[in-house]
């Protein structure tokens, strides 16, 4: 079982799971969260958010609500070393 021990990587596995497909507000980031047994502070949840560089924010402030600016993919070995290879092929 992999555990978050952080507002970011919790954030990340939100996003894993496809949370931000559609745009999300931070009281309910902040209640799947919840759901799954994380409960950040207000503080350290606002600072994942904005430093969160797979999620763009919208709105206005007071009512913000995030989305993904694209979806989250698996990288693996075998898709790093694709890249390395087409670079100097």
């Amino acid at each position: 079982m992999n555990i978050a021990t952080t507002a970011p990587k919790a954030l990340r596995k939100l996003w894993r799971e496809k949370v931000f497909l559609k745009p999300q507000d931070v009281r309910s980031i902040d209640a799947k969260l919840a759901q799954r047994g994380y409960n950040f502070t207000d503080k350290n949840l606002m600072m994942a958010l904005k430093d969160a560089k797979f999620l763009t924010r919208k709105g206005t402030k007071g009512n913000y609500s995030y989305v993904q600016k694209h979806p989250y993919v698996e990288e693996s070995s075998h898709d790093q070393t694709s890249r390395i290879g087409s670079k100097t092929g």
